[in-house]
């Protein structure tokens, strides 16, 4: 388990329950279970308090833990039949975005996501889940497939911000995400979302620009960083739990306001501490989002996306 900087007190305690059973294990003579039992009683308290009422500044570090479920854990469990498809046919296939068809329930879906990677090794080929270019063309491309053969499009969102790189400037970026945020608007079949980590500006928008869009309860989503913010704002990185304050990155505050529809309550210390619950959950609430939307025409799909986005903002932020 990889613990957070404010979650150090319940390491130490976890950690001396597991040395306690690890002695008992070497040393069937010791009875060390009252202890170790005590010493889960007390973490467990720990966790409800430290989990009760995060500030937005925890909620961005839990949202980036390393151990929650990535956008690959979603999709190799919740839709059978996985078929991905590569290439943007352009310039290069881009590792930070998975997509292709499967089915949810039966039910043939594309999926697109962005996925960070679980190691080093992984991480560095996915590049961190930061998408060129070329991943947007790519799910550019898989829209028109499913919008051809009239699929629903099931987006999974994790991602700090479209890549900033020379590479990507050079070969269009800013015009990439905003066609493909066109492209959302302009289809005609349910397109569903779900933040399951960091939703990060414009890079994350690209893929969420849908009919229903879900939060996990301890995901972000902001345009742009707080430690971006920060910089920009106060010239100084380390004010970024005042601009994560100030961005109402929180599920509970986008709910609120009604840039998302629903939030899916996560485990008690994060989705990482029960991964299987997490992901059961995400699927319910897929298949809750699309059947929401059965029946309705291509015009009022795309009718019903365009008014979403523009009425946010209308509450103010003051609401």
């Amino acid at each position: 388990m990889n613990y957070l900087e404010f979650e150090k007190p319940l390491a130490e305690i976890e950690g001396k329950a597991a040395e306690l059973r690890a002695l008992s294990v070497a040393n069937p003579d010791m009875d060390v279970e009252r202890e170790a039992a005590a010493l889960d009683v007390k973490g467990q308290k720990l966790l409800v308090d430290l989990y009760r009422n995060l500030t937005p500044w925890r909620k961005c570090q839990v949202a980036r833990h390393p151990d929650r479920p990535h956008c690959r854990d979603y999709i190799e469990a919740l839709f059978d039949e996985f078929t991905p498809l590569a290439g943007d046919r352009g310039f290069a296939e881009d590792e930070a975005v998975i997509g292709g068809l499967g089915r949810l329930k039966d039910r043939a879906v594309v999926v697109l996501g962005q996925e960070k990677g679980h190691d080093t090794q992984s991480r560095l080929r996915r590049n961190f889940g930061m998408a060129r270019p070329e991943g947007y063309r790519k799910a550019i491309r898989l829209m028109d497939l499913a919008n051809r053969f009239g699929l629903p499009v099931v987006t999974l969102v994790d991602t700090p911000g479209a890549y900033p790189g020379k590479g990507a400037e050079e070969r269009g970026q800013a015009e990439a995400i905003a066609r493909c945020t066109q492209k959302c608007l302009s289809l005609g079949v349910p397109l569903v979302s779900v933040i399951i980590g960091e939703g990060g500006s414009g890079g994350a928008v690209a893929f969420a620009t849908a009919n229903r869009i879900a939060m996990l309860e301890h995901s972000v989503y902001s345009v742009i960083s707080p430690e971006g913010c920060a910089s920009i704002l106060w010239k100084d990185a380390e004010k970024m739990r005042e601009a994560a304050e100030a961005l109402r990155l929180t599920a509970q505050d986008l709910k609120k306001l009604d840039v998302i529809d629903r939030i899916i309550p996560e485990p008690l210390g994060g989705a990482q501490r029960d991964r299987a619950a997490m992901i059961k959950a995400v699927g319910a609430a897929i298949g809750a989002m699309l059947k929401e939307l059965d029946g309705k025409t291509p015009e009022q799909l795309r009718q019903h996306r365009r008014q979403k986005f523009l009425d946010m903002g209308s509450k103010g932020l003051a609401a």
